[in-house]
């Protein structure tokens, strides 16, 4: 049977019409999953560019900053090239907005100039004590640690190290052990004082002025509660407040430990305005995760460990490695203390 065109004319209009059917209730699912998507991502933006540290929910939002902003990006381009010109170009924004906050720390900033007194800080949780004792001491030894802040130090944790020799390597202590997850001290290779440099906590923040050749600094050992606990984050914003910013007339400071919080979270870019530097930021490392050490797909790797100092001090080094036993990785820093 031939055809004429109008027979051709019609087929073709049925053909267009069928397509059209096909295809409209998927192009509108797409959509509107597009959108969710564009919503979600900039609501998380919006929490963390404003600084809202609310529910423990939007706070664990927050802390995953670096991976919404790469999977929005992507989503915006893939809008893009659907041609959902709307939703792409505000996620593509978005998107670029964050990566100008993220990916700064991937670079090294400049050292300023400074002479003075070289100083290697480590700070390690220690998961209730159970972390290798031995591997902690080796890595002090080969690492030549001058001062070493440790979180979740148990008594029995303390005899482990004493046993592999931390105290002929760094024989000065304040130690605030105690059974749990609670307790903290510091260790150093330079005489040390107790300092009460934070207020009554929920876990302990050992405190200490070190007393090295030339000027003396403070060092806190950093551990404020969690904020996904199930009592909200009130404990860990009030703690996070707690710790002591720079002084500019007396001894130079020094935060080290388990800040359960990025450089995301507005208590860490608060004290980094009151005058400190992250340590790994300025290195270029900022982005290298501490927990979990066991760097799987869940939970997504974070970096919550820091060594915050004195922005007089310029930093040379920083080192993230795995302790065994922990479920954090330790970062070690080499700074020089400024003759001022």
């Amino acid at each position: 049977m031939g055809t004429t065109p109008e027979t051709d004319e019609r087929s073709a209009t049925l053909h267009d019409v069928v397509t059209t059917e096909v295809k409209a209730p998927w192009s509108g699912f797409a959509t509107f999953l597009l959108v969710i998507c564009a919503i979600a991502f900039v609501a998380a933006a919006l929490i963390r560019l404003l600084g809202i540290d609310g529910t423990r929910y939007m706070i664990a939002t927050t802390s995953l900053t670096p991976y919404i902003t790469v999977l929005g990006l992507l989503i915006g381009l893939g809008a893009l090239l659907r041609k959902r010109w709307a939703i792409g170009l505000v996620m593509t924004l978005v998107g670029v907005v964050l990566v100008a906050n993220v990916v700064p720390r991937t670079f090294p900033d400049s050292r300023p100039n400074g002479v003075g007194q070289p100083v290697r800080v480590m700070t390690s949780n220690l998961l209730t004590g159970i972390a290798d004792a031995e591997a902690i001491v080796r890595e002090v030894r080969n690492r030549k640690v001058d001062i070493l802040a440790m979180q979740e130090l148990t008594p029995e944790m303390v005899r482990d190290l004493d046993r592999a020799g931390l105290n002929q390597v760094l024989p000065n202590r304040v130690f605030l052990d105690e059974p749990g997850g609670s307790g903290s001290g510091i260790a150093s290779r330079y005489p040390l004082t107790q300092r009460n440099l934070t207020p009554p906590g929920t876990l302990q923040q050992a405190g200490a002025l070190v007393d090295l050749p030339g000027k003396d600094i403070e060092v806190v050992s950093v551990h404020p509660l969690p904020p996904v606990v199930i009592a909200g984050p009130e404990a860990w914003q009030r703690e996070l407040a707690g710790l002591p910013v720079p002084d500019s007339t007396g001894a130079l400071r020094v935060l080290a430990g388990d800040f359960n919080a990025t450089l995301d979270h507005v208590g860490i870019t608060r004290l980094l305005n009151k005058g400190y530097v992250d340590a790994a930021d300025q290195v270029g490392k900022g982005l290298i995760h501490t927990w979990p050490s066991n760097s799987g797909i869940w939970p997504p790797p974070v970096t919550i460990d820091h060594v915050l100092v004195d922005a007089k001090c310029p930093v040379d080094t920083v080192d993230v490695f795995d302790v065994p036993g922990s479920d954090h990785r330790a970062v070690v820093t080499q700074f020089v203390v400024p003759r001022l």
